[in-house]
């Protein structure tokens, strides 16, 4: 099977969508609406809890069959209790989650930036006491774990031998291009301003980028994407991507961008279906 890379956004609908090719989302399906278009999605709603059965099965039945979620752990998991006594509740997510089925890529453990290296062993019992039967991804937020020193490579042994996806956030047009808006503010307080290692710890990659207000200034940070993701495909690996602005009003723009970066690169590499062009009033043609 020919490699592919999967594309989506950190959410399936957005107020400011309503006049583009995802107008509608906040309608009675609108995954099913994001899904015609984009192939995954981060799903951040479930770092604020699990969803009941029926919802997970409404997930399902509104996504095609290649639509592939990425879902958080709970922050009761990694926030509350810090991946400690959390027995229950692992077990109790991942017994849901598994309703997703094969349409569930990964499982994201998304830990605050209070988590520091000192709390290693515990990261490493956590991992080695999950399921085989789920793939999962790592996000760490403390500088500490980004020194190129020997607990970032145990970290990254442990990751590869586990097949944990070692979760890259290239947040760098965000805190090299701020602007005075509340969108930026608000964008700069929320994202890490973490050095970026680039290594592929497990078979699904996974890229996280925030541009800076002005998106388009700002698409030139890409380029090396898109050499990188060729480079995961050339390997058997597959990439997941997921496209943010400050305040993701413009995230479908910059995913499109992407997209097409991607596959002039190598073609029909991109899962993602371009929407059609808006069509120019008739009335305005006289």
């Amino acid at each position: 099977m020919k490699p592919v890379c999967y594309i989506g956004l950190p959410q399936w609908s957005h107020s400011s969508w309503q006049d583009g090719p995802l107008a509608g989302s906040n309608s009675r399906h609108p995954l099913g609406r994001y899904a015609r278009y984009f192939s995954s999605v981060e799903g951040n709603t479930t770092f604020y809890g699990i969803p009941e059965q029926k919802t997970l099965h409404n997930w399902y039945q509104e996504t095609p069959e290649h639509f592939r979620f990425c879902l958080k752990f709970p922050k009761s998991i990694t926030h509350e209790l810090k991946l400690q006594h959390c027995q229950p509740e692992v077990q109790d997510s991942l017994e849901r989650l598994s309703l997703l089925q094969d349409k569930l890529a990964m499982i994201w453990v998304q830990l605050p930036d209070s988590f520091a290296p000192e709390d290693l062993p515990v990261l490493e019992r956590f991992f080695r006491a999950l399921p085989g039967d789920f793939r999962y991804g790592l996000e760490l937020r403390h500088t500490d774990f980004f020194r190129k020193d020997d607990t970032e490579r145990y970290l990254n042994a442990l990751l590869m031998e586990l097949g944990v996806n070692r979760i890259h956030f290239d947040t760098r047009p965000l805190f090299k291009h701020p602007t005075p808006d509340e969108d930026t503010r608000e964008a700069l307080s929320a994202k890490p301003n973490v050095p970026l290692h680039v290594l592929a710890t497990g078979q699904m990659p996974v890229v996280r980028f925030i541009t800076a207000k002005d998106w388009q200034g700002t698409l030139h940070y890409l380029a090396p994407w898109v050499q990188k993701i060729c480079h995961w495909m050339q390997e058997g690996r597959t990439p997941f991507v997921f496209l943010h602005t400050p305040n993701n009003a413009h995230a479908p723009d910059v995913a499109a961008y992407f997209a097409e970066q991607l596959n002039q690169a190598v073609p029909d590499a991109a899962l993602f279906n371009l929407w059609p062009a808006p069509q120019k009033d008739q009335a305005s043609l006289f």
